[in-house]
């Protein structure tokens, strides 16, 4: 893609003032209108050093309000980001609907950077890319848009450049012997810029590839560029709601291998467990447990146990026994309830990437992303294009994290319809439960039959073999108190074998 560009193109100052007098005061409009379209905008500046990348997100955000933007610059990761997956600090930083995050340097930093010092294995390097090539289609997927500029200049601009900002004091601090480094290293990273530029040159997030040599070049097509893919992205935005509202094309077959897990109506709820024998087995489980949590963190092994179940399924009694087996400076619950308002601007998945566990920990989600295919899907919270969407996209959040390094263990606690009522009645009569009981739940239980329809896809379509669910007969708390637990240690121990 580089040879494409034409780095000796100049222009004229009074043209390029009329062309920024055009565009510039548009940018403005378009920010208001984007923030009423509800589209959020993603903007990456990559390129060489001393392209002007500084430069050119500052002329920018010139013609910008304030309060709907941020720019992050991106670094090494630090120490905490280095125990997340690769892609969990830009995770965080996704815009909310209607706002901008400007990118000076961004997930490609990483990749490129990696490759060229031999940082990284050529299979990891190339996961890493199928990752960046997946993040951006499920966010453009769901309403992202993203614009991907790279600011390109010869090796001898760049010699020049350096060579000008290391004679003034102000600014030597900016060029560091890295960058002389890769100066002289120019071809190698030419090479590795423009395989990583057709590698990930995607018809949902295409590369903006920038002559930058001419500042009034670079800034002209810069604005061109944002004025026509914002403008287009706003336009096509009644229409794309429209079809995901309409669609009926059911769900997608998966791209990943399944495993097969019997419905609801096929689980045997009889199973109990005595008194005497669920004590037993509960301390033997609880002391494996804490063993296993000193093993996972000594050889910096993550662990994500996600419950999901019906309402009164005993999934916080469950959770209780696996916690008190855990030192508490390794582990944290995260009960999830209904999206707030900054979740609901971002991706569904984006709530549950900021809260995964860093290596050698473990998070135990109470109800996780699976709400989208269930609660979400039922009630119309979201489109079905949404919905559907989402098996793939779960599959595959859970994918790069097993990928990463990740245990993944996922409950689903199956109670019957009689023994639910049983205990919302127990519940409604015991003033020290009655909190646990909400107008909510009763109006859940009236869609019993839509839900458990949702429940059986789910385990369908998103049981796979690097993240199988196991259904919990809990009818019987005992049993799937331990039931619970022993899956557990024997999902912790095959990952240590």
């Amino acid at each position: 893609m580089l040879e494409k560009v034409n780095l000796k193109k100049i222009m004229m100052k009074e043209e390029y003032k009329a062309i920024a007098g055009q565009l510039k005061p548009r940018l403005s409009a378009l920010q208001q209108q984007m923030k009423e379209a509800k589209v959020p905008v993603i903007i990456l500046f990559e390129g060489w050093s001393a392209a002007g990348k500084g430069s050119k997100i500052s002329d920018v955000i010139l013609n910008l309000d304030p309060r709907g933007f941020k720019v992050y610059s991106t670094v090494d990761p630090d120490e905490t980001e280095a125990r997340h997956p690769f892609l969990w600090r830009f995770w965080q930083k996704l815009p909310i609907a209607g706002e901008f995050s400007i990118f000076d340097r961004s997930w490609y930093q990483e990749v490129s950077t990696a490759r060229l010092e031999n940082a990284l294995p050529k299979k990891e390097l190339a996961r890493r890319i199928e990752e960046i090539n997946h993040f951006e289609r499920t966010l453009t997927d769901n309403g992202y848009l993203i614009i991907k500029f790279f600011l390109h200049i010869s090796q001898k601009e760049q010699k020049k450049r350096l060579s000008a900002l290391e004679e003034s004091k102000a600014t030597r601090w900016r060029v560091t012997k890295t960058d002389w480094k890769r100066n002289r290293r120019y071809d190698d990273l030419y090479q590795i810029y423009d395989e990583m530029l057709e590698q990930t040159d995607t018809p949902c997030a295409p590369w903006h590839v920038i002559a930058s040599e001419d500042r009034n070049v670079a800034m002209a097509d810069i604005y061109q560029t944002l004025v026509k893919e914002i403008g287009r992205a706003i336009a096509q935005r009644p229409e794309r709601d429209a079809q995901a509202a309409a669609y009926q094309g059911g769900i997608p077959a998966s791209r990943f291998p399944l495993v097969e897990t019997p419905k609801l109506c096929d689980i045997d709820l009889n199973r109990t467990l005595e008194p005497t024998t669920y004590k037993e087995e509960l301390k033997k489980c609880q002391a494996k447990l804490k063993k296993l949590h000193g093993l996972l963190y000594k050889e910096q092994i993550p662990v994500i146990v996600a419950y999901e179940g019906w309402d009164a399924a005993g999934k916080g009694g469950n959770i209780k026994r696996v916690a008190a087996a855990l030192d508490p400076r390794g582990y944290e619950v995260v009960p999830i309830a209904a999206p707030s308002k900054e979740e609901l601007g971002r991706h569904f998945l984006w709530r549950f990437w900021t809260r995964l566990p860093k290596r050698g920990h473990i998070t135990i989600f109470d109800r996780t992303w699976y709400g989208r295919v269930m609660v979400e899907r039922v009630e119309g919270f979201c489109t079905p294009a949404d919905w559907a969407r989402a098996y793939d996209e779960i599959n595959e959040f859970e994918k790069e994290l097993t990928d990463w390094g990740a245990v993944i263990v996922k409950f689903w606690l199956q109670i019957d319809k009689d023994e639910q009522l049983r205990r919302f009645e127990d519940r409604q009569n015991t003033p020290e439960k009655r909190w646990k009981i909400t107008d909510e739940d009763w109006r859940n239980r009236e869609k019993w039959d839509q839900h458990e329809a949702a429940v059986n896809d789910m385990l369908q379509f998103t049981s796979t073999d690097f993240a199988p669910w196991t259904v919990v007969e809990s009818n019987d708390k005992k049993f799937a108190r331990i039931k619970a637990l022993q899956t557990l240690i024997a999902a912790i121990e095959n990952r240590l074998k």
